[in-house]
């Protein structure tokens, strides 16, 4: 049965906590669907895991489709929500829902996310009041991260905190189904979890939030020089995958891969034709057979 909305609510209403991951292809998407997510979030933090740029600013909107619409084929039953990037509805509500339909209808994906507080509200109203599901996200907010000045918690102090409130409450009273509190002090994001009816998915926001998302890269280590404070990694497969490439380098520079076993052979009758002679073979396979 395919996750909706509806069944996240669900989850928060029964205080059952909700399992979200981030996947940028058909095969991650396939797995995490398998392991037994609740929702896949396909986030522009694919600019950084995926294309190597330090923010998340350079992602397009094609790109967001293009790997949106990749992992909806790969978890076609899970509940798939894909980031908005920057610059794509910021402008106002007519850009942000011209923006969200075309990434919804391109990619498959079933909900959109994107990042902002209070002054966000109308433009998730716009979109939920023609039938698009939003997914706010409040906090540490990555395409802000210039006037951030970096990556740091936010809400620690009185006035932060309550702005952080008021965030949360206008963007449910706006429609949203469920906000993102990242790197929100824990106290701070149990107390929004519990003023809200509608979810809250923390990351590094502690275990006061309905939800949890992690990234892939970070939870299956697949970088060895960075670990967020967030994150716990459940594997170390960079040192596997490391591991796995450099052996089969070393197999193919000594000869011991492929091996006969990894390829077609001829009939008993060819093969004698065309068996090497003097390292070289007796003759070159006429075109049409070798096709």
């Amino acid at each position: 049965m395919k996750t909706t909305i509806r069944h996240i609510q669900k989850k928060k209403e029964r205080r059952e906590p909700i399992v979200m991951l981030t996947a940028y292809d058909y095969t991650s998407a396939r797995l995490a669907a398998d392991a037994g997510v609740d929702m896949i979030l396909v986030g522009d933090s694919l600019g950084m895991v995926i294309q190597g740029y330090e923010t998340t600013l350079p992602v397009t909107l094609e790109e967001m489709i293009y790997h949106t619409r990749a992992v909806v084929r790969g978890a076609p039953e899970t509940l798939v929500i894909a980031d908005m990037p920057f610059m794509t509805y910021q402008i106002s509500p007519e850009q942000a829902l011209a923006n969200a339909g075309r990434l919804m209808q391109e990619s498959g994906a079933q909900a959109v996310k994107l990042e902002g507080g209070a002054h966000m509200a109308s433009t998730v109203a716009r979109l939920v009041e023609v039938g698009i599901p939003v997914m706010a996200h409040i906090g540490l907010t990555p395409q802000s991260v210039n006037q951030l000045g970096g990556w740091r918690a936010q809400g620690r102090t009185a006035q932060e905190a309550e702005r952080l409130i008021e965030d949360a409450l206008a963007l449910e009273q706006a429609g949203a189904f469920a906000v993102v509190l990242e790197l929100v002090p824990a106290e701070l994001a149990a107390h929004i979890s519990a003023q809200l009816s509608i979810p809250t998915i923390g990351i590094g926001a502690g275990p006061g939030c309905d939800g949890q998302v992690q990234v892939w890269h970070d939870i299956l280590g697949l970088f060895d020089d960075f670990q967020p404070r967030h994150a716990r990694r459940y594997a170390e497969l960079g040192s596997l995958i490391r591991q796995a490439v450099a052996r089969y380098c070393a197999d193919v520079r000594s000869h011991r891969f492929p091996t006969d076993e990894h390829a077609p052979h001829l009939s008993e009758e060819l093969s004698s034709l065309y068996a090497p002679r003097n390292g070289r073979n007796a003759r070159t396979l006429p075109q049409a057979e070798a096709a």
